[in-house]
């Protein structure tokens, strides 16, 4: 049932089979005698959206996403999402693994604060946050002032790594 999603997508993506499910969702089977009503009911009862009597059938949703498996992430997959962090963990060996992540894709060479500041940008919205995490994990030093900034330890790179280059 890998790909059965597709034919019921397919069958809604037509404005007259749209039309004539939600009819069929909001009053029931009604009489289907325009040439073009009687073929799209055809192509949503062949989707499995429409019974023999046409009256909408809503279970097909959930048998499809019963079908499909939860993807399961690990790592510091489970925070990111679309190559940004979407959130900090709690737990700090799971936090302490995402910021390595992080260390592990910046560059080696010392940069100014907003150098740095723009390559974080790449991965997550609040980049003071993460640059504090990422100073106080002793993964990243800052010069007195804070103006520059530079990668202490180069953790290894996990599966989800990249480079920050902005």
């Amino acid at each position: 049932m890998a790909n059965e999603w597709r034919r019921v997508v397919a069958a809604l993506a037509h404005p007259d089979r749209r039309a004539v499910w939600a009819e069929a969702v909001l009053r029931g089977s009604g009489a289907l005698t325009e040439p073009r009503t009687v073929k799209a009911a055809a192509a949503l009862r062949d989707a499995g959206l429409l019974d023999d009597d046409g009256d909408a059938v809503t279970a097909v949703f959930g048998e499809l996403l019963a079908s499909e498996p939860e993807v399961r992430r690990e790592g510091v997959e489970r925070f990111i999402q679309h190559g940004r962090i979407e959130r900090y963990p709690a737990k700090q060996p799971d936090r302490d693994e995402l910021l390595g992540w992080v260390a592990a894709a910046l560059p080696p060479e010392r940069m100014s604060e907003r150098e740095l500041g723009i390559r974080l940008a790449l991965v997550v919205d609040d980049v003071v946050t993460l640059r504090r995490y990422l100073v106080d994990a002793g993964l990243v030093s800052r010069t007195p002032d804070g103006a520059v900034y530079q990668v202490v330890q180069r953790p290894a790179a996990s599966a989800a790594s990249g480079t920050l280059e902005g």
